[in-house]
């Protein structure tokens, strides 16, 4: 497994309609690419973003962040959207599961 987190804060002066647009484009893109296994996203009450995606390795991670629409939308963000971000790429973190029922999430 991969692991992508994506923590960003978003300008006050951005195009929201745009961003909703290009952030559920994103996610049902990358939803089709090979590799792909999990998305969510949370937001802090301070307004910070936390974005997770889970992937098969490093290498489908890499194919997404070279894709020619993400690179589009990667590039309108920093030029629109984020007042700061901080990506975080994990290969082979470590992971403990606890279930109370004993049902495991993948």
């Amino acid at each position: 497994m991969f692991l992508v987190v994506f923590r960003n804060h978003k300008r006050a002066d951005i195009d929201a309609d745009a961003y909703i647009n290009d952030s559920f484009a994103m996610e049902a893109l990358a939803r089709e690419q090979p590799g792909f296994l999990m998305f969510k996203s949370y937001t802090g009450d301070d307004g910070e973003v936390l974005s997770m995606s889970e992937w098969e390795d490093e290498a489908s991670a890499r194919a997404w962040s070279h894709n020619a629409e993400h690179m589009i939308v990667q590039l309108r963000g920093r030029d629109e959207y984020y007042e700061r971000y901080t990506l975080y790429a994990c290969p082979s973190p470590r992971v403990h599961r606890f279930a109370i029922d004993g049902v495991q999430q993948p």
